[in-house]
């Protein structure tokens, strides 16, 4: 009796979790072991003076700080996006919401040649730009726009689900008792949307930080301007600088894991707030 109480609901436990664990490390940890083992060829004096050099520091700089206010921005505009997709119905609400996904489907270069074009001096928008004295193709500016677009549907889509289950009734309520909507807002619906809010933000911040396709061509790439470390990592390969382009993805790839760490446990603290005891 009590061996079949021990037993789980679901069985083949063991087995799942067996492939998962073989699937996860196939996929996952053994590519970024690789990483990690061929910077190590590298000397301790060889390693610092790579990852420190000025040039892959502004690379850094450049590729974070970008992604950075990148994953703001749709953080916010994700926001309002999901918002009105699902509490306003409006002709063409479908069509709208399928236009979301289509970052997801273009082709990065695609997306970087027609940003650049579109922002570029004689494009269409960056010629109404251009009086105003704002330049954004070849700037870092062009890089957020670039992170910006290919970052927007993690957020909405992230979101638009738990704004979907969210009970109205209690936003009602609040408001029976005398509380402002922007109020109401603020403390009552958005302390449920922010676990999701920050797993859209984390999943857009750590895009950021690896596109390649959709920012060469609008950043013009110069070195300690606009060179962000993607490029840089691609330039070592070019060059058949193995250890060097692991050991940049290698800072880039501890640097974004101690963030996202941060962000989850961030996550998981609004979490156990959210559960009433």
């Amino acid at each position: 009796m009590k061996g079949s109480k021990a037993r789980r609901a679901l069985p083949g436990f063991g087995l799942s979790l067996g492939f998962t664990l073989f699937y996860i490390s196939l996929i996952v940890l053994i590519p970024l072991a690789a990483v990690f083992f061929k910077t190590f060829e590298l000397s301790w004096a060889e390693l610092w003076s790579t990852i420190t050099n000025p040039r892959v520091l502004a690379s850094y700089r450049i590729s974070f700080t970008t992604a950075l206010w990148a994953g703001l921005i749709n953080a916010v505009f994700g926001l309002l996006v999901a918002w009105v997709l699902v509490r306003y119905p409006f002709p063409g609400k479908r069509f709208i919401d399928s236009l979301v996904d289509i970052p997801f489907a273009l082709p990065t270069a695609v997306a970087g040649i027609a940003l650049t074009t579109i922002y570029a001096k004689t494009g269409w928008v960056g010629s109404l730009l251009e009086p105003l004295g704002i330049k954004v193709a070849y700037t870092q500016l062009g890089i957020i726009i670039a992170l910006v677009f290919i970052g927007l549907p993690f957020v909405v889509r992230t979101v638009q689900p738990v704004l979907q289950d969210l009970e109205k009734e209690t936003e009602e309520a609040a408001v029976m008792l005398g509380a402002y909507r922007r109020r109401t807002f603020f403390k009552v619906v958005l302390p449920e949307l922010m676990p999701a809010l920050l797993t859209g933000f984390a999943l857009a911040f750590a895009r950021g930080i690896g596109e390649y396709g959709s920012v060469v061509f609008i950043s013009g790439n110069m070195p300690m301007r606009t060179e962000i470390a993607p490029l840089l990592i691609m330039t070592k390969l070019e060059q058949y600088d193995y250890a060097g382009a692991t050991a940049i993805a290698a800072v880039m790839l501890t640097v974004s894991f101690i963030l996202l760490l941060i962000i989850n446990l961030l996550q998981w603290r609004m979490s156990r707030r959210a559960i009433p005891d």
